[in-house]
């Protein structure tokens, strides 16, 4: 059993390009630190007293920053390149998120939390586009999973410490983040190289032509995957603003929260890696259908849910959805996107996480103030049917869609994943 056990481990890891892991350390550093997405919501709530709906309101400026910078960052890295957006984009994250531990004002908070969401969302499209860069095709969805691995690793240790840190000081956890923010940006300059394809003669016509906005915008299926990754976000999202203050009025602490959230983490370390190899080749259009199920109806039983065991088991329910949709909805984008324009389809791809981020603390806020929580929830499981239906009538008779690839420059042997 052990030499199983072993033995799939290896056949996890093998195969990836140096460049990958890399950009694999620099995810797991970045979460070790996260706190501002966690905790935001219960800081001002609890430690600032303001209202839930005020905590929508930041929320949903939090999140405007990042559909501004879902577009805008996608089209540098198509243009500018994907390491110095990289770095741009950790580096000032970490100067906004030291920033948001000190202002007092309530406008002030606003403003600073809308640059914390611009800042740390630009540098998603050209994550997504390094790994679709470095990576073969046939190997993508599993090196999304690692990726997507690393970054549950680190929060799952770092929800658990900064939920316990938040009881003795909220700035020490933003200070924490940003430095940990400066670790990954010299990380970043340092160690991963410009992976940006240059056209060649040997380019398909497709590849050729010029990818603009309109032109991301004017491909319906990708579109319709974008659209139901949205009502997917929705659902996800709630887990940062609605969760913590359904679980406040239930008389739990932040302590309380980050134990319960951890599930989500460790879940996802201990199950990602052996459950993408078992569903890597099945039929995407069947993963997403039951992922969507098992995240509107996990967070649906949130309503019923009353103590800390019970809300564990929701989010376990809905942490297996997640498990399923991250690795195949993200290799599912690769496939559909030219090559040449990978960081203007991921950049748009990223709206449904960001646009899903401005809507949905705002209405969850609303909700709860006005209905109540028990009505949020019960919303969540008929958003999950909803998007379960489209992905069963959007992703029949799937193109192949492109899965060339062009390496990156002066790429290196395959590394000893222990040695980075």
């Amino acid at each position: 059993m052990i030499a199983r056990v072993g033995r799939a481990a290896r056949e996890s890891i093998s195969g990836l390009p140096r460049e990958f892991w890399w950009l694999w350390t620099s995810t797991l550093v970045n979460r070790l630190g996260a706190f501002v997405s966690t905790f935001l919501a219960l800081y001002l709530t609890q430690e600032r007293g303001f209202s839930a709906s005020y905590a929508g309101l930041v929320a949903a400026l939090y999140g405007l920053g990042g559909v501004i910078a879902s577009v805008g960052a996608g089209v540098l890295a198509d243009r500018l390149g994907r390491r110095p957006t990289l770095f741009l984009a950790q580096l000032s994250t970490s100067f906004t998120v030291a920033a948001l531990g000190f202002v007092q004002q309530p406008a002030a908070i606003a403003a600073v939390a809308f640059l914390v969401g611009l800042t740390s969302n630009s540098s998603r499209p050209a994550v997504q586009a390094i790994l679709a860069d470095v990576v073969r095709p046939e190997d993508r969805m599993r090196a999304f999973a690692l990726n997507y691995w690393a970054l549950n690793l680190g929060w799952a240790f770092a929800s658990v410490a900064a939920g316990f840190l938040a009881e003795i000081s909220y700035r020490i956890g933003f200070a924490t983040e940003s430095v940990m923010l400066l670790l990954c940006a010299a990380l970043c300059f340092f160690r991963i190289p410009e992976t940006r394809p240059d056209r060649t003669a040997g380019d398909t016509a497709e590849d050729q032509q010029a990818v603009s906005l309109g032109t991301v915008l004017r491909d319906g299926r990708f579109m319709g995957v974008t659209g139901l990754a949205f009502l997917i976000a929705l659902l996800f999202n709630q887990m940062s603003m609605a969760l913590p203050v359904t679980m406040g009025r239930d008389g739990l602490s932040s302590g309380d929260y980050g134990t319960v959230v951890a599930v989500n983490g460790f879940l996802i370390v201990a199950l990602q890696i052996p459950v993408t190899r078992f569903i890597e080749h099945r039929s995407p259009q069947r993963l997403l259908t039951v992922s969507a199920l098992l995240a509107g109806y996990g967070f649906g039983l949130t309503a019923v849910a009353g103590s800390i065991p019970f809300y564990m088991l929701t989010v376990g329910i809905w942490t297996l959805g997640e498990i399923i949709n991250s690795p195949t909805q993200t290799g599912l984008v690769a496939r559909l996107s030219p090559t040449h324009g990978r960081g203007r389809y991921q950049g748009v791809f990223s709206l449904s996480w960001t646009l899903a981020g401005l809507v949905s603390p705002l209405a969850g806020g609303a909700v709860i103030d006005h209905f109540g929580p028990d009505t949020l929830w019960a919303g969540c499981a008929v958003l999950g049917t909803v998007a379960a239906a489209g992905y069963t009538l959007l992703m029949r008779e799937l193109p192949p869609g492109n899965d060339r690839i062009t390496p990156a420059p002066k790429a290196a042997a395959e590394p000893d994943p222990a040695s980075v």
